[in-house]
């Protein structure tokens, strides 16, 4: 079990993009982050400006990406591209 006091390392290896905005100028982004020197594994967190500080998160493994993908295009399955354009998006759940 790790100590309580440890420091933690992390290095950013790949940033695919910025999920959204918070207050205050944080980011919720995903990306590949290998967490003590361990193997990188996809990363979804807010991180506050400079990387110095970060919320809660969750890290999936490839696999684990790809349930989700699964999950997430039955949920919300791609739209054709004359429909697409005539859903306004504020109405999209």
């Amino acid at each position: 079990m790790a100590e309580k006091n440890s420091e933690l390392h992390f290095s950013i290896i790949r940033h695919f993009g910025v999920l959204a905005t918070e207050s205050g100028g944080w980011t919720k982004e995903l990306n590949l982050v290998s967490w003590n020197d361990r193997d990188a594994k996809y990363d979804i967190r807010s991180w506050a400006p400079g990387k110095k500080k970060m919320g809660r998160g969750i890290t999936l493994t490839g696999v684990e990406c790809n349930e989700l993908r699964t999950l997430l295009n039955t949920r919300f399955p791609q739209p054709s591209r004359t429909s697409e354009a005539s859903i306004p998006p504020s109405v999209n759940p």
